[in-house]
């Protein structure tokens, strides 16, 4: 039925939401895009996109998962009221989540070795 279905928020489809906001927006994609996917900025992103996009609810049967993940992201941020201002402050917010939560696996691991 679907072809290639994401059900996360994917990296590849960080650069078609350039255009949809204001040019913070428009640097912090172009920063994010030329990235590796697991990079800590690539990942607060598609962190951030996660949350905004509600995919922990998204299933193979609902209308969002047929659109797509590019679609279904570009409706989001087109729908978003946030400016980009807003939009940075929650980015930030996710990389902060995603640097405290790798330093902690980080310690964990060390401890675990030791």
């Amino acid at each position: 039925m679907y072809s290639h279905c994401e059900i996360l928020f994917p990296h590849s489809k960080v650069s078609g939401l350039k255009k949809l906001k204001g040019e913070q927006w428009q640097e912090l994609i172009d920063h994010v895009a030329t990235l590796p996917e697991t990079h800590i900025d690539s990942l607060a992103f598609s962190h951030m996109m996660i949350k905004i996009c509600d995919c922990l609810n998204c299933d193979l049967g609902s209308y969002k998962a047929a659109l797509g993940c590019a679609a279904c992201s570009q409706r989001t941020i087109n729908a978003l009221r946030d400016n980009d201002k807003q939009l940075l402050r929650r980015y930030e917010k996710s990389r902060k989540e995603i640097y405290l939560h790798l330093n902690r696996i980080g310690a964990g691991e060390e401890t675990a070795s030791a």
